[in-house]
């Protein structure tokens, strides 16, 4: 990948930063100080996260599978931690819980072996639909889908957030070597792994009754908490690349 691309794939992240951060006021204008503050804290890290991210797959490619081996590993430990300071309950649940962590690692190692531009076209989808599903959702979202399980998930977040990214697929389509049907195929296969999971994640916490696996990173939680959606998003892209795109 040339500098020039590289350059302007980053000036659309910047732009995204940008509109996130006026959502971002918008959302906490009227809130207590120490929530907006709290709210502020994840947006900064997460402008961290991405760069990190981003850095490591244009850049240097093999660092961004370390990476991908480091938040699979440190995913693992939070399941099991949980597990283990439940008491050792659901016992079931746990196992099968990790039996499906497992094939989706499987997958995301995998994801961190692909061409690094398709590898960084699903990366930026991802963290555009994570971001804007969040922002649109506090926003203008009314319906929650499922309540019980994840509270703060609704039909306009998931809806605004799929159709920013959507609109950015094509945007970044220079990626994106396959044809317009896969890129759609792709994209929505992308956004409906991420989607489920991130449920699978929450579904996990609540079985274990608590909001965040830990507090290892400011304002996000733990790996699991952060990066659920890469991990199954990115399954999904290596499973698209090896059956269609190849």
């Amino acid at each position: 990948m040339n500098g020039s691309m590289i350059r302007t794939i980053y000036i659309i992240i910047l732009i995204y930063f940008v509109l996130g951060g006026i959502g971002f006021y918008l959302i906490n204008r009227k809130k207590e100080a120490s929530v907006a503050r709290k709210s502020y804290t994840k947006f900064i890290v997460y402008f961290f996260i991405i760069n990190i991210l981003f850095l490591s797959i244009t850049i240097r490619p093999r660092f961004f599978l370390y990476l991908a081996i480091m938040i699979a590993i440190s995913g693992s430990l939070e399941l099991i931690n949980l597990f283990y300071r439940s008491g050792l309950k659901h016992v079931t649940f746990f196992i099968l819980s990790l039996l499906i962590y497992a094939a989706f690692c499987t997958g995301f190692m995998k994801f961190g072996l692909l061409p690094y531009k398709l590898i960084l076209f699903a990366f930026l989808i991802l963290s555009i639909f994570d971001s804007f599903s969040q922002i649109t959702g506090q926003l203008w979202g009314r319906k929650k889908i499922m309540p019980k399980i994840s509270p703060g998930k609704t039909l306009g977040g998931v809806v605004g957030g799929t159709i920013v990214s959507i609109v950015s697929a094509f945007l970044l389509k220079g990626l994106f070597t396959g044809s317009v049907t896969e890129l759609i195929v792709f994209t929505l296969g992308t956004l409906l792994f991420a989607f489920t999971g991130d449920l699978l994640s929450s579904l996990y916490k609540r079985k274990y009754e608590v909001k965040d696996f830990n507090n290892l990173i400011p304002g996000h939680g733990g790996f699991l908490d952060r990066f659920d959606s890469l991990i199954s998003g990115g399954a999904w892209a290596a499973l698209c690349f090896n059956l269609f795109l190849k």
